[in-house]
C-alpha cells in the first residue's frame, strides 16, 4: 500500500513525496528509484525532518499508533491507512493526539472514494428512491491461508482486516446498529476465518456482513454491495483476477429492467490522498474521513468479536 499510495502522490499537484520508509530498505529503494525522494529503513529519519510536512503512514495496523502519535507530536500531518486500530484504546490515542496538535488526520476509509459506493451514498442522501431498507456487503479472500498469495503474517482476522469497510459503508448509509450478532468458521491459525454479521436497526432496517480469509487461493478475491431502498435497488460486484478488475454496478427501478450504471473511472487512493493534501492547505473539509469514522467502524468490529465469543447480539452502542 506504501507504493501505491506513492504513486498516488505523484499525480497530485504541489505534492512532493519526499522520503518513504520500509524496514526492508530494497523495498524502499524500489519506490524511489524513479523519483528524488529518499529510502530509509528508520521511520524517525522522516517523522524528525523538519523539511517534511506530513506522514504517510502505511505500516501493519498494530505499528499505527507508534508511528501516527510521534509525528502528530512533532507538528506533521497525517494520512492513516485502514484498519485504522485494532484497539480503540490505540484509536482514541490517534485521536486525541490530533487534537492536541491541531494538525489533520485523516483515515484512508477507502469505500467512501469509490465511486459506486459515493454514487449510493449520494442517492440515499438525496432522498430519490426513499430511505434505504437493507444492505448486503461481501469480501472474500483467501490471505489467512499460509499458501495465498495475498498471505501476511501480521493481517488481523477479519472482523478488522476486512469487515472494517463495509462496516463503515453500512454507518455512512444507516448508522450505528442497535445490534450486532455473528457467527464464524475457524481458520487453520486459530481464530475465525470466515464470519457472517447481522447488523439490525431498532427501526426494522438491517444489514448483513460477509467476510472471509479462507476461501481457495483459486477463488478470485471477490468484493460488493446490495444496496435495497424504498423505491428501488443497487447491486456492485468486483471481482480481482490476475491484477485485472472485474465490475458490474446495476441500477433496479421499481418496474421495468434493470440498469447498468455507468460512472467515472477514478483512481479512489488518488482521490483521498488528493482531499488530504487539500485539506492541509485549507482548500477541502475533513469531515470525510475524519479518525472519528473509522473508530465507529472498530467498535463494530469489537462487537462483533464479542458476539462470537458470548454466542448473542451485542448492542455496539454499550462500547465505550
Amino acid at each position: 500500500m506504501g507504493a501505491e499510495h506513492a504513486f498516488s502522490f505523484g499525480s497530485i499537484d504541489a505534492v512532493e513525496v519526499a522520503g518513504v520508509f520500509s524496514r526492508n530498505l530494497a523495498r524502499a529503494e524500489a519506490i524511489t528509484q524513479r523519483s528524488s525522494a529518499k529510502a530509509v529503513s528508520d521511520a524517525f529519519a522522516l517523522i524528525d525532518d523538519p523539511a517534511i510536512d506530513a506522514i504517510d503512514v502505511c505500516v501493519p495496523s498494530i505499528n499505527h499508533r507508534e508511528y501516527v502519535v510521534a509525528a502528530l507530536r512533532r507538528g506533521k500531518h497525517v494520512f492513516c491507512e485502514t484498519p485504522f486500530a485494532l484497539r480503540l484504546e490505540d484509536a482514541d490515542a490517534m485521536i486525541e493526539a490530533a487534537r492536541a496538535s491541531k494538525k489533520v488526520l485523516l483515515v484512508g476509509l477507502l469505500i467512501r472514494s469509490i465511486v459506486a459506493y459515493e454514487h449510493v451514498h449520494q442517492i440515499a442522501e438525496s432522498g430519490e428512491l426513499g430511505r434505504v431498507l437493507s444492505v448486503t456487503a461481501y469480501r472474500l479472500g483467501s490471505y489467512l491461508r499460509t499458501d495465498a498469495p495475498d498471505h501476511k503474517e501480521h493481517y488481523s482476522e477479519p472482523s478488522t482486516e476486512l469487515m472494517t469497510f463495509d462496516f463503515d459503508f453500512v454507518q455512512w448509509l444507516l448508522g450505528r446498529p442497535a445490534r450486532v450478532t455473528a457467527a464464524a468458521a475457524g481458520s487453520a491459525r486459530g481464530g475465525p476465518g470466515e464470519i457472517s454479521a447481522l447488523l439490525e436497526y431498532d427501526d426494522c432496517r438491517s444489514a448483513t456482513m460477509l467476510a472471509s480469509g479462507i476461501i481457495p487461493s483459486s477463488f478470485p478475491f471477490s468484493v460488493g454491495f446490495r444496496v435495497v431502498l424504498e423505491r428501488g435497488a443497487f447491486e456492485h460486484d468486483l471481482v480481482i483476477e490476475a491484477g485485472e478488475f472485474k465490475a458490474t454496478f446495476v441500477r433496479y427501478q421499481e418496474k421495468g429492467s434493470p440498469k447498468q450504471v455507468s460512472l467515472p473511472d477514478r483512481n479512489p487512493y488518488e482521490q483521498e490522498l488528493q482531499l488530504f493534501a487539500d485539506c492541509i492547505v485549507g482548500k477541502a473539509d475533513t469531515a470525510l474521513l475524519v479518525p472519528e469514522r473509522a473508530r465507529e467502524a472498530l467498535t463494530l468490529s469489537i462487537a462483533t468479536q464479542q458476539s462470537l465469543r458470548e454466542h448473542r447480539g451485542i448492542d455496539p452502542r454499550s462500547i465505550p
